[in-house]
């Protein structure tokens, strides 16, 4: 990765953090956003809910060559169906649809401009497989690859790969909730064919290489990085 410059959007915690710290070992020029700095890890760090700001009023100090983007923003939002209102569709949709659309617009000259470059985007084992309480979540991550596959296509031509990674439980500030105790915690490990939750640099790791030049002829994947759990019991 030395000499790349890349684009981590949510590198302040975990999946987005383990990749920073991993891009940062191998010699990478980080720009990070977000609503936090990457702490301990050198970058040119812009400010940005995606909420709340324009990507273009705030990914102000994109370089002229990009060669790499990975949007990691996320939720997990897990109620019954009767439960989820239109607008946690909706905000769901937002951070992790829009946003993504969002940022790859903002970059997409500098993208363009390095001449072979990497989007890496994140999905969910829950778009795959029909999962109770995941209606939104799913919802919006199906999105997401579709998203994921159109641009891949789209982008070909200028030599822009585009590919997400479908995690599943990994272990996170944004799981905490579902991870709170040893028996939560045992519980999802089990259901896991490899007996145990993801962590954030078994995901990191994946997305490094879909940046790095040994994917240079992968695009438009759904790549699973599930622990087994969306293809085998």
């Amino acid at each position: 990765m030395q000499g790349k410059n890349i684009l981590i959007i949510g590198g302040s915690s975990g999946i987005g953090y383990a990749l920073a710290n991993q891009l940062h070992q191998q010699g990478a020029t980080l720009f990070t956003a977000g609503r936090r700095v990457p702490e301990g890890i050198p970058s040119t760090h812009m400010s940005w809910d995606v909420l709340q700001t324009p990507a273009p009023d705030a990914l102000t100090q994109l370089p002229e060559v990009l060669h790499g983007l990975v949007y990691c923003p996320g939720t997990i939002n897990l109620k019954p169906f009767h439960r989820l209102a239109i607008d946690d569709y909706r905000t769901d949709l937002e951070i992790n649809v829009l946003g993504a659309v969002a940022a790859v617009h903002a970059a997409y000259v500098a993208l363009k401009a390095a001449k072979g470059s990497s989007v890496v985007l994140f999905s969910t084992v829950a778009a795959k497989l029909g999962m109770g309480l995941h209606s939104s979540v799913s919802v919006a991550k199906s999105a997401v690859e579709g998203l994921t596959k159109s641009l891949a296509a789209e982008f070909a031509l200028s030599n822009i790969r585009v590919n997400a990674i479908a995690p599943s439980l990994t272990d996170t500030p944004l799981a905490k909730n579902l991870l709170s105790s040893d028996e939560k915690r045992e519980s999802a490990n089990k259901r896991h064919p490899l007996n145990r939750i993801g962590s954030p640099d078994d995901i990191a790791s994946m997305a490094a290489y879909l940046l790095s030049d040994q994917a240079s002829w992968v695009t438009g994947q759904i790549i699973g990085v599930d622990g087994g759990m969306g293809s085998i019991k």
